[in-house]
C-alpha cells in the first residue's frame, strides 16, 4: 500500500484537522466546567453576608467561610492534577463534578454553621480541579493561535460571574440563601448528564501508549471538522507504540498486576517531585508566587467590592456607598454586578494581545496595569471613582489571571501537565485563603489604606517574577516529556517520570 511506513505526531495531525465544529464543543463542554465553577465561587460575595445576618456571625465566622472553600481548593487542585495526569482527564472531571454538585446541593440544607463551613469546605475540594477542564480543552487544540481559543474557554468564567451574580439578585430578595445554594449547582448536574459524549484526551491516551484509541479520536474529529488525517500510522515521540490496552494477552500473573499498581501509587509522589527536577525547579517556583499573587489580589478585589457595598462611610474612608445614602437592598447586586462586567473588556484585552505580544508581556502588562488602579484608593476618593477603580483593577487582574492559566499547562509536559498545573492553582488558593483576611477584617476594622498597600505589595512581587521567566510558549508545541526550558519540544529526552 502507498501509505504503508508513512507516519505522523499526534502534533502533525491536530494541525491537519484544524479547529472545527470538534473542538467547538469540546470548548462548550470544558466552558460549562468554567462556568459552574466561577458561579460557586462568586457565590460567596451572597452567601457570607446572608448567614451572618440570619444566624448573628461574627466577622470571623464570616470571613471563614470563605477561606474554607480556599482550603479544601488548595487540596483539591494538587489530588485532581495527580488523578488526572494518572487516570486520564475524563475520570479527573467526572469525580471532580459529582463531589461538587453532591455537597453543594446538600450543603443549602446546612442546619447550622458547622455543618456548613465542613459541606463547603468539600464543595472548594472539588472545585479545586477545574483546571483539569483547562488542561484537557488545550490538548485539543492546535499550537498556531492556542493562546486566543483559551483565552476564549475563559470567558465561561466571566460568564459564569455575571450570571450568579443576576442569580443572586433574583433570588436572594425574594427567597433565602439556601435556594442560591441549591440553584448553582444545576450547571453541575449538567456536566454529569453529558459526561458520556466527553471524549478522552488524545494526548494523554498517545502518552499511556494506547495510540489506536487517539486515532479513533482524531478520525473523529476530523469527520466533524471534515478536513484529512495525514496518510500513515500515528507515533509517539517519533516511533510506533504499542497500545498497551489493546495488545493481546493471555494471562497477567497478580503479583505483577500488584507490582503495577504499587509503581502506579509511587508514581503519583514522583509526579509531583518531578515539578522541582533541575530542568522544572526554576518554572515551578516563578508559576507558584505568580499564582499566589494572582489569586490574592484578583479574588481580594471581589471580596473588597462585596465588604466596601456593605459600608456605611463610618470609618471615613472611600466606600462604594456615601455616609447617609439610603441603601435600598439592591447596592451589593448592583457594585459586584457593575465590577463583574469589567472582565469582559479584560478577556478582550488579553485575547487581543496574548499571541501578538507572548505570554510574558501580556501577564506583565497587564498585572502592573491592576497596581495602577488600585494606587489611587488608598486616600478617599468619591464613590463613584471608587467604582470606576475597582472596575479597572478587576478588568486587569482578571486579564493577568487568565493569561497565567493559559501560560501554566503550556510550560509542563503532558506526563506531569496536570499535576503542575495543579500545585500552581494550589498555591493560588492560599493567596484566596489569605485575602479575606485582608478584604474583610482590615476593612470592617476600618484599615483599607493597609489592605490596598498590601496589595499593591504582592502584585509588584508578582510582576517581577514575571519578568524572570526565560521561555515563553506563544505558537510552540505542547510537549509530552520532560525537556529543558526553551528547548524544542520534539527532542525526546528520557527524563519520564
Amino acid at each position: 500500500m502507498e501509505n504503508e511506513g508513512q507516519s505522523y505526531t499526534l502534533d502533525e495531525g491536530l494541525a491537519s484537522v484544524g479547529f472545527g465544529k470538534f473542538q467547538i464543543l469540546v470548548l462548550f463542554y470544558a466552558g460549562f466546567g468554567w462556568f459552574a465553577e466561577a458561579m460557586e465561587i462568586m457565590i460567596l460575595s451572597f452567601v457570607g453576608p446572608a448567614v451572618k445576618l440570619e444566624w448573628g456571625l461574627s466577622a470571623n465566622q464570616e470571613s471563614l467561610l470563605t477561606t474554607v472553600v480556599f482550603a479544601g481548593m488548595l487540596i483539591g487542585a494538587y489530588t485532581w492534577g495527580i488523578i488526572s495526569d494518572k487516570c486520564g482527564r475524563r475520570k479527573g472531571f467526572f469525580s471532580i463534578t459529582m463531589i461538587t454538585s453532591g455537597a453543594g446541593l446538600i450543603s443549602s440544607f446546612s442546619p447550622n454553621y458547622l455543618s456548613l463551613v465542613i459541606l463547603r469546605g468539600l464543595v472548594g475540594f472539588g472545585l479545586g480541579g477545574g483546571h483539569v477542564f483547562l488542561s484537557w480543552f488545550l490538548e485539543f487544540v492546535p499550537a498556531s493561535h492556542r493562546g486566543m481559543w483559551m483565552v476564549v474557554f475563559t470567558t465561561f468564567w466571566t460568564v459564569g460571574t455575571v450570571f450568579e451574580a443576576l442569580l443572586a439578585w433574583a433570588v436572594l430578595p425574594n427567597l433565602d440563601w439556601r435556594w442560591l445554594l441549591g440553584f448553582s449547582v444545576i450547571p453541575s448536574f449538567c456536566l454529569l448528564l453529558l459526561y458520556g459524549i466527553a471524549p478522552e484526551s488524545p494526548r494523554f491516551l498517545c502518552l499511556k501508549g494506547r495510540t489506536i484509541e487517539a486515532r479513533h479520536i482524531l478520525e473523529k474529529m476530523s469527520l466533524l471538522n471534515r478536513t484529512k488525517l495525514p496518510p500513515g500510522t500515528l507515533v509517539t515521540n517519533g516511533r510506533i507504540e504499542v497500545d498497551e490496552e489493546s495488545a493481546p494477552s493471555e494471562h497477567q500473573p497478580l503479583l505483577s498486576a500488584a507490582k503495577k499498581q504499587m509503581k502506579e501509587f509511587k508514581s503519583s509522589f514522583s509526579s509531583f517531585f518531578m515539578l522541582f527536577s533541575p530542568k522544572l525547579f526554576r518554572t515551578t517556583i516563578l508559576l507558584w508566587i505568580i499564582f499566589f499573587g494572582n489569586t490574592f489580589a484578583y479574588y481580594g478585589i471581589i471580596l473588597l467590592t462585596s465588604e466596601l457595598s456593605h459600608g456605611e462611610g463610618k470609618c471615613g474612608m472611600s466606600l462604594l456607598h456615601s455616609e447617609g445614602q439610603i441603601d435600598d437592598g439592591n447596592s451589593l447586586y448592583i457594585d459586584v454586578l457593575i465590577t463583574s462586567f469589567a472582565e469582559l473588556p479584560g478577556l478582550l484585552l488579553s485575547a487581543l494581545i496574548v499571541d501578538r505580544f507572548g505570554r510574558k508581556i501580556s501577564m506583565a502588562v497587564m498585572f502592573f496595569m491592576a497596581w495602577l488602579f488600585l494606587i489611587p484608593l488608598v486616600s478617599q476618593q468619591a464613590p463613584l471613582v471608587t467604582t470606576g477603580l475597582l472596575f479597572g483593577a478587576r478588568m486587569c487582574a482578571l486579564g493577568s489571571f487568565t493569561v497565567a492559566c493559559v501560560y501554566a499547562p503550556e510550560l509542563y509536559p503532558t506526563s506531569v501537565r496536570a499535576t503542575g498545573a495543579g500545585a500552581s492553582n494550589a498555591v493560588g488558593r492560599i493567596g484566596g485563603m489569605l485575602c479575606p483576611l485582608v478584604a474583610v477584617a482590615l476593612v470592617t476594622s476600618c484599615h483599607l489604606k493597609e489592605a490596598i498597600i498590601l496589595f499593591e505589595i504582592v502584585i509588584a512581587i508578582s510582576v517581577g517574577c514575571i519578568i524572570f521567566f526565560p521561555f515563553d510558549t506563544t505558537g510552540k508545541e505542547l510537549s509530552d516529556n520532560v525537556v529543558a526550558v526553551g528547548s524544542d519540544p520534539k527532542k525526546d529526552i528520557q527524563d519520564e517520570t
